[in-house]
């Protein structure tokens, strides 16, 4: 059967991967810390390109504020650009040299086995978490027409980073959004990284509003650019304030500056929708599943509205036989219906 997508969170050390992976409602693939030369084993290199091979995707946290270093050491002013274009170099250098190293045997046997182009591809590539589709749309991708045999070492360098881009499609999680350094750093990398790929982000921001959230002094839906305190909803002609807790003027000023410099700002902690990015990159699409096609519950009476979710990849197709059979969010029919 296969099996669920599994998004990697990759970044080097101090640059917010720890608090954006404790930040989400899934479980994502927490691969080893990076550093430049993960490739030659450097630092935890060998166990970070060992944990990639399993990953569908990735989510490249990014400390934009431009302070720490390459290596996760405190700074100021490092450019943060740099990590996003290294991290694309480890992965290459790490494919590319184990696939150097026995091209000339991988010729060989392709000329004596007759075998098409995708066949000798997928067969050094699986190891990697390849199928036959990604090597075939990276072919598609290139237009190449010259046999494998005689490819030059620019032709399988190009072949590598479409392979690359099928395989892990990389989502950059631009963090520490609110630091003064930022907006320079994030123009920078805007101008030539796609927009569809970067997502601004401040991780801690989420964590504190959660916090707060659970502990009773806000009302705070994740993903959202809205903060609730008892004061607001009192105002807002609730005499109880939700039942909200109380806070001091000190939580009150936090409570404002995270709205300014964050939420209002950019319209969220940007932590959800890093990963709706990432499901969209991975063609997948949100599908709510509910035992009762009237009161869309997901169990006894009295359970939450859609309270489940699930990834579905686009197109796949669904047969719903009876009111017992679980139904679906927008397709409350019975009949077989498309995503």
């Amino acid at each position: 059967m296969p099996r669920d997508p599994l998004i990697g969170l990759v970044g080097k050390p101090s640059s917010g991967k720890s608090t954006t992976l404790n930040s989400v409602p899934i479980e994502l693939l927490d691969v080893a810390g990076l550093v430049p030369g993960a490739h030659e084993g450097k630092g935890l290199g060998n166990k970070f390109l060992d944990d990639l091979r399993h990953a569908d995707a990735l989510v490249h946290v990014v400390d934009v504020s431009g302070c720490t270093d390459a290596e996760g050491k405190a700074t100021r002013g490092y450019d943060p650009s740099q990590d996003i274009a290294w991290l694309r170099s480890e992965i290459v250098h790490w494919i590319l040299g184990n696939l150097m190293e026995k091209w000339g045997g991988i010729k060989r046997r392709h000329i004596a086995v007759k075998a098409t182009a995708v066949e000798t591809l997928q067969n050094q590539f699986s190891g990697y978490g390849s199928t036959p589709p990604i090597i075939a749309r990276c072919l598609d991708r290139l237009n190449l027409k010259e046999p494998l045999q005689n490819w030059s070492d620019a032709t399988i360098e190009r072949v590598v980073n479409a392979f690359i881009d099928e395989k892990f499609p990389t989502v950059i999680a631009l963090n520490k959004i609110d630091h003064p350094d930022a907006d320079k750093n994030i123009a920078k990398i805007a101008k030539v990284h796609d927009a569809k790929t970067l997502v601004l982000t401040s991780a801690i921001s989420e964590v504190f509003l959660r916090k707060l959230a659970k502990q009773g002094f806000i009302r705070y839906v994740e993903g959202s650019e809205f903060v609730d305190t008892r004061d607001d909803l009192i105002e807002a002609g609730d005499p109880d304030g939700g039942g909200l807790k109380e806070m001091d003027e000190k939580l009150k000023t936090r409570i404002e500056n995270l709205r300014d410099m964050v939420l209002y700002r950019f319209g969220s902690t940007g932590v959800v929708q890093v990963l709706s990015r990432a499901a969209e990159l991975l063609g997948l699409v949100p599908v709510f599943p509910v035992r009762n096609i009237h009161s869309f519950s997901s169990g006894s009476a009295g359970s939450a509205v859609f309270r489940d979710c699930v990834l579905v990849k686009r197109g796949r197709r669904w047969v719903m036989c009876s009111e017992k059979s679980w139904a679906m969010h927008h397709w409350l029919t019975r009949r077989r219906w498309e995503v």
